[in-house]
Order: structure tokens, then C-alpha cells, then sequence
């Protein structure tokens, strides 16, 4: 079905709700309103972002400006490092994306997940403003990953916690190691979630080279799934990976507001000095078994926070 989005502003959207006064009709979730005309329906949202989709959008959306780009990249680089980078037509298919949080961070769980976007939700979502988690803020984050799953786009979600975590590493497991066997399993998940449909293919925000990943697999008698891809910054350039980084970010931004509450400390995210307070206020306080709990406990950190 032929779709245009378009970027407006405030005033503009008011001046659209007037002209469609007599053909507004009941909106969506997450929409300010929605009309239809004889040519298209014309959804808007408060992002400022409105999808004209029907029979003939043009012919209505011209009247209000030019289409919007919008906030992914349509194409991607012209290099392929490898025979696993994925094909330029993936990008506007339905596919599976998924994408992981919480790596760098000595406190909080590692979150993985995969998130299924067929090509007409694809609008929507880039409307509502689902883009790289990177350029936006938490709250702005927990907002769309609520939006994501009103809208009712399948996706698996997993929390590695630290105390396991800690296991693996003690036992030998490397960080890509952890991140392959969670990204393999949120995959399979939603694979028999969205069964027996079959996606045009599946892309992981690439945290290693895919050979590497497969040994990873292999060491534990997985296989890799089929019609894979792997992509650096693959949330700029695949709405469902941009989904499923979103709906991973607010996951283990949830977790770290937990973990506040939970030891009536100040938690911060990521690996700076101030978290190196945090970690010898919760020795101090909680013991290192606690630490253990909470936090990636083979960071520089710890040591560091034993020495405050």
C-alpha cells in the first residue's frame, strides 16, 4: 500500500485537524488524530510525523509539504566487510532486528532484544519517532519502548543478571561470548513467537565478526539461524533493530532505576569514577556479596572501589 510520512510542525498539525474536522475518525494509540479522505487515510502523531497511506497519499500529502527522509539511513555503506553484511532490500522488508544495553556498564543487567517489524508497521514506527536509541534520553526511551509494544510488534526480551553473569565470567565465558548465546536465544524465541510466519531475514546490531559469533555458538552445539546478517550501527539504517535497541535500552534503564530503589543509593550507568564511588558506598554499606549481585564485578572498578 503507497505511504508518504511527512514532518510538520505544531501549528501545522492544528491547521490539518481543522481541514479534516468532518472526516476525522477514532485514532490509533499514540496518535493526536486521524481522518480519512477518499484517497487516504491520514494518521498524525506527536512526534510531529503524519503517515498518509491508502490508494493515492501524494495527492493529499502535497498540500502540506515534502516527505520526510526520516531518522534512519536509507542506504548502507557500499563496503561489505564480510559475506554476512546484509542486502540493500532487507532495510524495507519485514525482518528481525535485535540489539543488546548494558555492556559497558558495571552496574545493571546485560539486556538482548529481537523485535519483528513487517514493512507496513515500518511507517508507524519511524512516525512515532523510533530511531537510534543514541540520540534519545531515557525518558523519551521507556515512552517509545511503551508505544512499541501498544502497537503490538512481536519481540523477545531477555535479562542476563549479574550474579550469572559473574558465573560465566568466572568461568571463562568473554563478554561476546554472553552477548552471542543471548542474542541466539532472543532470536529463537521470537522466531517461535511469530511462527509459522518466516521473516525475509534477521540483523544483528554486530558486536563481533560473524565467524566469531558462530564459534561462539558452536562452542555450546548451537547453529546460527538461517538468512542471518550482521551490521555495525545497524539501528541507524533497520527500524527493527532500532526497535529492538529501544525496547533493550528501556529494559535495563527500568532494571537501574530498580537497583536505586532497591539500595537507596545513587546508581549511575556506565564505568566513570562516580561509579567507583557507588560501588565502595555498596561495600561499605551491603558487603561485596551484594556487589557480586549488582555489578560486573571483573570491571577496573571494583578494585578501585576497594581502595576508596
Amino acid at each position: 500500500m503507497p505511504q508518504v510520512v511527512l514532518k510538520l510542525s505544531a501549528s501545522t498539525l492544528d491547521k490539518m485537524k481543522n481541514h479534516y474536522q468532518s472526516q476525522l475518525k477514532n485514532p490509533p494509540q499514540n496518535a493526536l488524530f486521524a481522518a480519512k479522505t477518499s484517497s487516504c487515510t491520514i494518521t498524525a502523531y506527536r512526534s510531529g510525523k503524519v503517515l498518509f497511506q491508502g490508494k493515492s497519499p501524494e495527492s493529499e500529502s502535497e498540500q502540506w509539504g515534502k516527505p520526510d527522509v526520516g531518522s534512519l539511513k536509507s542506504k548502507s555503506s557500499s563496503k561489505q566487510p564480510h559475506a554476512f553484511h546484509p542486502p540493500e532490500s532487507l532495510f524495507t522488508s519485514s525482518h528481525i532486528g535485535s540489539d543488546e544495553a548494558g555492556t559497558g556498564d558495571y552496574f545493571g543487567p546485560i539486556t538482548v532484544a529481537a523485535a519483528y517489524v513487517t514493512k507496513e508497521q515500518a511507517h508507524t514506527l519511524k512516525a512515532i519517532g523510533v530511531k537510534d536509541s543514541k540520540h534519545l534520553n531515557d525518558r523519551q526511551i521507556k515512552e517509545l519502548a511503551k508505544s512499541i509494544v501498544e502497537l503490538k510488534i512481536p519481540y523477545s526480551l531477555l535479562r542476563l543478571p549479574n550474579k550469572k553473569y559473574n558465573q560465566w565470567q568466572r568461568k571463562g565465558w568473554s563478554q561476546g561470548k554472553m552477548k552471542t548465546i543471548l542474542h541466539h536465544q532472543a532470536l529463537e524465541k521470537l522466531l517461535e513467537k511469530i511462527s509459522p510466519i518466516k521473516p525475509e531475514g534477521i540483523l544483528v546490531d554486530q558486536f563481533s565478526q560473524p565467524e566469531v559469533y558462530k564459534k561462539h555458538l558452536r562452542s555450546e552445539k548451537l547453529q546460527l539461524q538461517s538468512n542471518v546478517y550482521f551490521m555495525t550501527k545497524a539501528e541507524s539504517y533497520s527500524i527493527a533493530v532500532a526497535a529492538g535497541s529501544i525496547i533493550a535500552r528501556s529494559a535495563f534503564v527500568k532494571a537501574m532505576d530498580q537497583l536505586e530503589m532497591d539500595t537507596g543509593l545513587s546508581i549511575p550507568k556506565g564505568a566513570s569514577a562516580k561509579v567507583d564511588e557507588a560501588a565502595a558506598q555498596v561495600i561499605k554499606y551491603y558487603g561485596e556479596d551484594k556487589l557480586d549481585e549488582i555489578a560486573k564485578v571483573h570491571f577496573a572498578n571494583t578494585q578501585k572501589a576497594k581502595k576508596l
